[in-house]
């Protein structure tokens, strides 16, 4: 799978818009008690986790703190196995400083505004008569279909990943790990 590049416009564009989300206010924070209880006090950027390559990576480009902020976000967390999966070297030369904005394009091709529990993002598919088109922080839009009961996301270049654990409810938002790096075209 060959690396697409992000113009320079566009990676800026994702940055300030993520930059614009962290500017809201409280409003989409959980209201009652019960939402609190279930979402938890802790945010997608604590419940990332400091051993993974999609937190080190969210780090390095100041995502985490956006992905720290009020929200709603729906976050599509690659596991470490995916990154691996990548050419040789393209972690590598993505996490380099003069990569940062293709980088931080690529993350926010993984965040969706919004939160976004599975059972949600198939009822989209179903009405969508089995595929549903989820818009990305990064301006671009995955496609959600089905492969039996699981959930698949596929990017535009046809990348699919497989949602291998929803719905880890944080505090800003929810988690969905999947295992595959998706890329936007």
């Amino acid at each position: 799978m060959p690396l697409h590049k992000l113009t320079a416009a566009a990676a800026i564009a994702a940055t300030l818009t993520l930059g614009a989300c962290g500017d809201k206010g409280n409003d989409a924070a959980p209201k009652t008690e019960a939402a609190k209880e279930a979402a938890g006090d802790q945010t997608i950027a604590a419940g990332l986790g400091v051993a993974t390559k999609f937190a080190a990576a969210a780090k390095s480009t100041g995502l985490d703190s956006t992905l720290a902020g009020p929200g709603p976000y729906t976050v599509l967390v690659p596991s470490d196995a995916a990154f691996d999966k990548l050419p040789a070297g393209a972690l590598d030369t993505l996490m380099k400083e003069e990569s940062r904005q293709e980088l931080t394009g690529v993350l926010s091709y993984h965040i969706l505004p919004g939160a976004m529990l599975a059972g949600d993002i198939g009822k989209a598919i179903d009405a969508g008569g089995g595929k549903a088109l989820l818009a990305t922080m990064a301006g671009g839009t995955l496609t959600a279909t089905r492969d039996g009961d699981a959930i698949v996301i596929t990017d535009g270049a046809g990348t699919k990943a497989r949602v291998t654990s929803g719905d880890e409810k944080r505090s800003n938002g929810v988690v969905h790990r999947i295992d595959a790096v998706l890329m936007p075209s």
